[in-house]
């Protein structure tokens, strides 16, 4: 029997969620899509999975014994596409570096011509992090490490190297009422509209809306984007506010825009980061150390 693994994301999605509206928004399908997805694994395997309520679906005891399995399935299946997505790069001589927005420009010239010195015949390729995927593209082999500007208590599911650390700011647009001080408290801003990246960025949500900060003060969320430009276009139309790394303020700047510092927020650790459980190569050991030598912060 063969089984598309998106069947098995939608039914571990449908499980967890235990509601077919929730889990759809989730996995970012319409509901009938979810649902006819839902059906087709019902058939493939000749088992009900869930029976509908009037709250949302429950599941049958088939399809809980497939949800206690279905992460190990995927775990592998994932797994062994990272490995085949590495070995490919590899033969190319390729290094795949995410980056968030503007602080690729972190790098340089320098830091490519270090890495090459350091690698001959090797490249590294530069991609911009999804925010759709908490990981980045870590977990699925599309990059090989991840520079991220990252909380102290970082999920011990990544590893690091940490390069420097950087203050968050505050971003505001320049006729909101705070935006002629120097310098606010974080908690004179908790109770603004802030401009939000998507909720599949799980914790990098929360990290940049100053959710650790807020003693349980829920967000207010006036905008949600989908990247960096969207993202400081929505702040300087009046839609939010929000915090950035301090590099933004160098490397995005606009005259609709303020940055001013802010107290009572943890820094961020500034980092090229992998998953844990992969060992770190020679390539990735070379790059680290290009950055380490070249960044300018």
């Amino acid at each position: 029997m063969d089984i598309d693994t998106r069947l098995l994301r939608s039914f571990a999605a449908v499980h967890e969620e235990r509601q077919l509206t929730a889990a759809a928004a989730r996995l970012l399908v319409s509901q009938p899509a979810l649902t006819k997805q839902v059906r087709q694994l019902e058939t493939l395997l000749g088992v009900q999975l869930f029976e509908r309520t009037r709250t949302g679906v429950t599941p049958t005891p088939a399809a809980d014994e497939l949800a206690r399995r279905v992460p190990a399935l995927l775990a592998g299946w994932d797994g062994a596409v990272r490995a085949v997505r590495q070995a490919a790069t590899e033969a190319e001589g390729v290094l795949r570096v995410g980056f968030e927005g503007a602080t690729v420009n972190l790098m340089s010239l320098a830091t490519m011509a270090d890495f090459e010195r350091r690698m001959p015949g090797w490249q590294a390729r530069m991609r911009q992090n999804n925010w759709f995927d908490v990981t980045s593209g870590l977990a699925s082999g599309e990059i090989d490490l991840a520079l991220w500007h990252a909380p102290a208590d970082l999920s011990p599911e990544f590893a690091g190297e940490r390069l420097a650390t950087s203050p968050r700011l505050a971003v505001l647009p320049v006729s909101h009422p705070l935006a002629g001080r120097t310098t606010i408290d974080a908690t004179e801003l908790f109770d603004d509209p802030f401009v939000a990246i998507p909720a599949e960025a799980g914790f990098w949500r929360d990290y940049w809306l100053g959710c650790p900060e807020r003693g349980g003060r829920p967000a207010r969320i006036g905008a949600v984007v989908h990247n960096a430009d969207e993202w400081l276009a929505a702040v300087a139309c009046g839609q939010g506010i929000g915090f950035a790394p301090s590099a933004m303020s160098r490397l995005a700047s606009r005259p609709d825009v303020v940055y001013r510092e802010v107290t009572g927020l943890s820094p961020s650790h500034v980092g090229l980061y992998w998953l844990r459980d992969r060992p770190l190569t020679a390539a990735m050991a070379a790059f680290i150390e290009s950055c380490r030598s070249t960044f300018e912060l």
